[in-house]
């Protein structure tokens, strides 16, 4: 919707002498005027002269990038001041002007997930036309900028993150950020690239690892022997091992975030509730009920949720005590669960969990959790971890630049800012072979 703006343009009817006509009537003297950014084409500007009670049209044009605002002066007899097209009836001597200031248009910016617009800032802010506006989109930790969409047609590079737009009517336009990420398995990890496809290297028995060919992946998970793949439409594709029917997922929709257990896949969808398929032995999958579910979580037989209010619910085996207490667990903002465990990142960036403990454990801002390992990622790009370390999977103290940790059942996995990656652990299947990754 355009908007007016500061120009202002004088239209004046210049009040004349009263004359008569030929036939001896009264006659009044019009006298019009504009104010830049537009004209009066009827009757047109200057002074003319017209009968008493004479019904003049007026009509006022804006210039390319003004518009009319109203008529000003003698305005008494004026039919609208507020249209650029209208009538004045003469009872006098009348001087007016026509009003026109510069247009003003609307910008709506926005941004997917993984990233913000920072200059100008995201909403719906408002230019004169002509206006070029610096653009800025940071991507976050995990994420690269991908494009500008929407209406771009008067962006300088849509395919940069930092440009311009010339505002030449009603724009809105979206920053679009890509993710890259690491997932680990029971032998097999699983990378996602910046430019949606996958890479999977580590026991390929079930077919696990054959991800090639997926592209437009948003997120990657990884089970016992089956990788997950969200797509950007909210569809799933599967791979590997489907004894249990984990990877009966092709009718899913609407999906913002896959997690994989040992043999059952869980889905949270956009309006808060939980999907499952796959193995139900304990009843890990009775998760139709759940509401207000931000992030979804599975373990070897027991899935968890974590609510809008950072309250966590969970169902299935708990004969370990997988979930021991986890309903009166309160601000959390992250939740993992391991084999045999689950574990929760409060908000003050210190950690619970039902095993392995992590005590002392403060400034930490991810957590994964393996078979009997759990890995905290701290702020500064640096990892703890804490449980089982036959296989060395907790060995990751000279770690930095870390911004993604994953744990899998014995190994462990972190992804550097760089896109470059790196793991510690069990390599009995290739799982550990990430050094030459690049993700971003």
């Amino acid at each position: 919707m355009a908007k007016t703006g500061v120009f202002l343009a004088t239209v004046a009817l210049v009040s004349g002498i009263v004359g008569c006509g030929a036939g001896g009537g009264v006659q009044y003297d019009l006298t019009i005027a504009s104010s830049a950014g537009g004209s009066v084409t009827t009757p047109s500007e200057g002074i003319s002269t017209y009968n008493v009670g004479t019904p003049v049209n007026l009509v006022g044009e804006a210039e390319e990038g003004y518009d009319f605002v109203e008529w000003t002066g003698e305005v008494g007899t004026i039919a609208n001041v507020n249209d650029a097209t209208t009538t004045v009836t003469m009872h006098g001597h009348y001087y007016i002007t026509a009003n026109f200031v510069v247009s003003q248009h609307d910008l709506t910016i926005s941004s997917s997930e993984g990233g913000s617009v920072t200059t100008p800032g995201e909403g719906t802010l408002t230019y004169d036309t002509g206006t070029m506006v610096d653009l800025n989109a940071t991507a976050n930790a995990g994420y690269e900028f991908a494009n500008w969409t929407g209406d771009v047609d008067t962006v300088a590079d849509a395919d940069d993150p930092v440009t311009t737009i010339t505002i030449n009517g009603d724009y809105s336009i979206t920053a679009n950020f890509a993710r890259y990420m690491v997932a680990a398995g029971w032998h097999h990890t699983v990378g996602l690239k910046s430019d949606g496809t996958a890479v999977a290297v580590g026991d390929n028995y079930w077919g696990e690892c054959y991800v090639g060919s997926w592209r437009d992946i948003t997120q990657v998970a990884a089970g016992n022997s089956y990788t997950l793949g969200l797509k950007s439409d909210g569809t799933v594709v599967a791979m590997g091992d489907n004894d249990e029917g984990q990877c009966n997922v092709s009718s899913w929709r609407d999906i913002v975030q896959v997690a994989a257990g040992a043999q059952h896949t869980v889905g949270l969808k956009s309006d808060g509730t939980v999907i499952a398929a796959g193995w139900n032995y304990h009843g890990q999958c009775e998760v139709g009920g759940w509401a207000n579910i931000v992030q979804v979580t599975a373990g070897w037989g027991h899935t968890v949720g974590l609510k809008s209010d950072g309250t966590v619910t969970a169902v299935g085996n708990n004969k370990w005590g997988q979930y021991d207490g986890v309903d009166g667990w309160t601000d959390i903002v992250q939740i993992a669960a391991g084999s045999f465990s689950t574990v929760g990142l409060k908000s003050d960036g210190t950690v619970v969990v039902t095993e392995n403990g992590v005590g002392g454990w403060t400034d930490i801002i991810a957590v994964s959790a393996g078979a009997g390992h759990t890995v905290g990622l701290k702020s500064d790009g640096t990892v703890v971890a804490a449980g089982e370390n036959d296989w060395g999977q907790c060995d990751v103290g000279d770690w930095t630049d870390i911004i993604q940790v994953t744990a899998g059942s014995f190994h462990t996995v972190g992804l550097r800012s760089d896109g470059t990656v790196v793991a510690a652990g069990g390599d009995g299947f290739g799982q550990s072979e990430v050094g030459d990754w690049i993700l971003r």
